[in-house]
C-alpha cells in the first residue's frame, strides 16, 4: 500500500472564487437537512450523509466531495460513466447544443434526435433501424412491452426471476424481485418469471398468448450474473420457432460495458427489440431508447403518437448520446473494457484465492463485475471501508452479499491495482479485527 499512500490521501484545494461557488458552499452546508426533510428520511442512515459528503464536482474516474476527498470512482453512477465523468468531446457538444436549441418545438423536424437514430442504426446489431428516444432505461421498457404487444397482439411476457427492470408498473411486472412486485400488487396480467439461464424453462412457458420473452444479457441488479455460454442463442432459437419476439434489456451492459457495444453481440444474437439508457448520455445528460426492426416498427406507421414523451429526444441529450457514440468508437472504449476488465477480474480472482473466509465468488464481463462475499455483513464492511478509504461502490439491489464494479471504461491498471490493494487491505485489518464486522443474522438474497 506504500505505493498509493500519498495517492489515496491527497485532496484537492476548492478555492471560493466567485459567487456561484459561495452558493454551492450554501447548498452543501445545507444538503443533509434537505435531504432528510424534502426527500426521504432515509437519507439520515446514509453513509455519505453521516460523513458530510456533498458531491462538488467530477472528472475521469473520479469524484470529489465538499471537502476535497478524491474518490476513484467504481461505481459509475450504477454504469452510466462509461465515456468516464464529463468527458471532453460531450461537455463540449452539449454546451453548443445550448447555443442553439435546447428544447425542440416538436413540430419541425428534429436534426439531433434523426442524426442520433442513424448512428445507433450503424452501431446496432443486425438489422435493427428505427429507434424511440425517451428520458430512461424504465422507459424503454415500458416501450418494448408495449411495441411487443401492439405487433404480436398478444399479450403474456416471459421474464426471469431476479431481473431487473424498473419500477413503473410495466416494467415492475416484468422485473423478477418481490421485495419490489409485492408492495405494488396486482401488478399488469400475463407476466411469468422464469429460472435465469435456463432456456428449457422458457421454451416451457410459453403459452399461444405468449408476445415476447424479455432478458438481460447479464442479470445487473440481481448480483451481475453471466448466463451459460450459448444461453441467449438457445434463447432466440426458441423464440424464432415459436414466433415470438425477444426483447433484450441493454440499459446496463450497452455502450461497451461488457466489452462490446452490445453485450449480445458476444454470442452474435440479434433481438428483435433492444433497450438502451443509462451511458447511452455519456454520464452528462439522461437518454433511453428502444429500437427495433423495419418490419416491426410498420405496426407505428399508422399512428406514431400512439407512442410518445415530451422531453424525448431532445436536442441535449441526443447532442449528448451522439458525442458518446463517437467517443466509444474514436476511443476504442469497448475494446478497453475487455483488457481492463481481464486485468481486474485476475486481481480480484487471486484475492479471492488468498481470502476464502471473506470472498466467496468473483464474476462478471469486460467492465461490469460482481463481487460476493461470504455474508452480507462481511460486504457492508468492506464497502463502508472502500468509502472512507476513497473507493466507491454500492452493493446490486437483489443481492446483498455483492458489490457491483462499474468504474469509466477509461479506467487504468494503476488504478484498478489501487482499488485492489485497498480492499486487500481492508481484508487483512478484517482479519486483524481492526475493522468491525456487525453481528447479526444474515438476510438472505
Amino acid at each position: 500500500m506504500v505505493l498509493y499512500k500519498k495517492d489515496m490521501q491527497e485532496k484537492s484545494r476548492l478555492p471560493i472564487v466567485d459567487r456561484q461557488a459561495l452558493r454551492y458552499e450554501e447548498m452543501a452546508a445545507e444538503a443533509l437537512t434537505n435531504s432528510i426533510e424534502h426527500l426521504n428520511h432515509a437519507y439520515r442512515q446514509k453513509l455519505c450523509g453521516a460523513e458530510g459528503a456533498v458531491e462538488f464536482r467530477d472528472g475521469g474516474v473520479y469524484t470529489y466531495d465538499n471537502h476535497g476527498k478524491r474518490y476513484l470512482d467504481c461505481l459509475g453512477g450504477y454504469g452510466i460513466f462509461n465515456v468516464g465523468h464529463r468527458h471532453p468531446r460531450v461537455i463540449e457538444a452539449v454546451r453548443n447544443q445550448l447555443d442553439q436549441v435546447c428544447l425542440h418545438s416538436q413540430d419541425l423536424l428534429n436534426p439531433w434526435a434523426a442524426e442520433l437514430a442513424a448512428k445507433l442504426a450503424d452501431v446496432a446489431p443486425g438489422k435493427l433501424k428505427y429507434s424511440f428516444f425517451c428520458n430512461s432505461g424504465t422507459e424503454a421498457v415500458e416501450g418494448a412491452l408495449k411495441l411487443a404487444r401492439l405487433y404480436t397482439g398478444k399479450t403474456e411476457i416471459i421474464s426471469t426471476r431476479n431481473s431487473y427492470h424498473g419500477v413503473s408498473m410495466g416494467a415492475l411486472s416484468a422485473t423478477g424481485r418481490d421485495v419490489f412486485r409485492k408492495p405494488f400488487e396486482p401488478l399488469l396480467e400475463g407476466f411469468v418469471h422464469v429460472p435465469f439461464g435456463d432456456a428449457a424453462a422458457i421454451e416451457a412457458a410459453i403459452t399461444k398468448k405468449t408476445a415476447a420473452v424479455i432478458l438481460e444479457p447479464i442479470q445487473g441488479e440481481g448480483g451481475i450474473h453471466v448466463p451459460p455460454k450459448g444461453y441467449l442463442k438457445k434463447v432466440r432459437r426458441i423464440t424464432q420457432k415459436h414466433g415470438i419476439l425477444l426483447i433484450l434489456d441493454e440499459v446496463q451492459t450497452g455502450m461497451g460495458r461488457t466489452g462490446r457495444m452490445f453485450a449480445c453481440e458476444h454470442e452474435n444474437v440479434q433481438p428483435d427489440i433492444i433497450c438502451l439508457a443509462k451511458a447511452l448520455g455519456g454520464g452528462v445528460m439522461p437518454i433511453g431508447a428502444f429500437m427495433s426492426t423495419s418490419k416491426i416498427w410498420k405496426v407505428l406507421e399508422d399512428n406514431p403518437t400512439i407512442h410518445n414523451s415530451t422531453f424525448g429526444g431532445n436536442p441535449l441529450a441526443c447532442t449528448a448520446a451522439s458525442a458518446t457514440i463517437d467517443v466509444l468508437r474514436d476511443e476504442h472504449l469497448p475494446a478497453r473494457a475487455t483488457m481492463m476488465g481481464n486485468h481486474f477480474m485476475r486481481r480480484l480472482t487471486q484475492l479471492m484465492r488468498r481470502y476464502p473466509e471473506y470472498v466467496a465468488e468473483v464474476r462478471g464481463k469486460g467492465l461490469l463485475i460482481g463481487l460476493e462475499f461470504q455474508t452480507t455483513e462481511i460486504r457492508e464492511a468492506v464497502q463502508v471501508e472502500l468509502f472512507h478509504r476513497g473507493v466507491l461502490v454500492a452493493a446490486t439491489l437483489n443481492a446483498n452479499r455483492t458489490i457491483r464494479i462499474e468504474p469509466p471504461l477509461i479506467i487504468t491498471e494503476a488504478q484498478i491495482n489501487f482499488m485492489v490493494d485497498t480492499l486487500e487491505s481492508i481484508l487483512i485489518d478484517i482479519a486483524a479485527k481492526k475493522v468491525k464486522v456487525k453481528k447479526r443474522k444474515a438476510k438472505k438474497d
